[in-house]
């Protein structure tokens, strides 16, 4: 008869998530590991391998968790345009010690760039899950005349994207959540911003 576990799987991996978020991989030792999952070294190894295969599982759930999260607020509107809203100031959180803890994945592109395949081609399906979401989105927006029809569903949404990460990156340097929330504002009215310059003056 197999011997049950005697821990939470699911639960450990979350303490490994939180951890390889605020430290990064290399900053991560497998003591740190075992002491934030509570595991045995062996308990550890026969669970979730090595320390490279257990940081690809936190970041594929860590990925499952915020763009499903993503999505869920980007979707939450009947307004497209404030839907892209709310998924950008859902970034940011009140508490600083959590703002500054930052995003795994932005995280691992700071570390690892694209010299790991397999981290990279991970990082790439989770980009392009929400990315899809985006454009139907933007799409909608521009359909319904909420940004300026002439710009391009793809560009739009790979801008939006990239200021994701840029509100992540500055939140983990330590940036004021009202500075990040008028970065956020000002990027959503970039996307109507052509519409009023191109108005013959009066």
């Amino acid at each position: 008869m197999a011997r049950p576990r005697e821990f939470d799987h699911d639960a450990a991996l979350d303490k490994a998530v939180e951890l390889f978020r605020a430290k990064g991989f290399a900053g991560t030792s497998t003591d740190d590991l075992r002491t934030a999952m509570g595991l045995g070294r062996q308990s550890l190894y026969n669970t979730f391998g090595d320390k490279r295969t257990l940081y690809l599982q936190a970041l594929s759930a860590y990925h499952r968790r915020t763009v499903d999260a993503h999505i869920g607020r980007l979707r939450s509107l009947p307004s497209p345009l404030d839907g892209i809203r709310a998924m950008l100031l859902g970034l940011i959180v009140d508490d600083r010690a959590e703002r500054e803890r930052g995003c795994m994945g932005v995280g691992a592109a700071s570390e690892f760039g694209t010299n790991d395949a397999e981290l990279a081609e991970l990082q790439n399906k989770a980009g392009a899950a929400l990315h899809r979401q985006l454009v139907e989105r933007i799409d909608e927006a521009s359909a319904l005349g909420e940004i300026d029809p002439r710009l391009d569903a793809d560009q739009t949404a790979f801008f939006i994207q990239t200021t994701m990460n840029g509100l992540q990156l500055a939140a983990r340097a330590g940036a004021p959540a009202d500075m990040l929330r008028a970065a956020a504002e000002f990027a959503v009215d970039r996307l109507q911003a052509r519409l009023d310059r191109d108005r013959p003056q009066s």
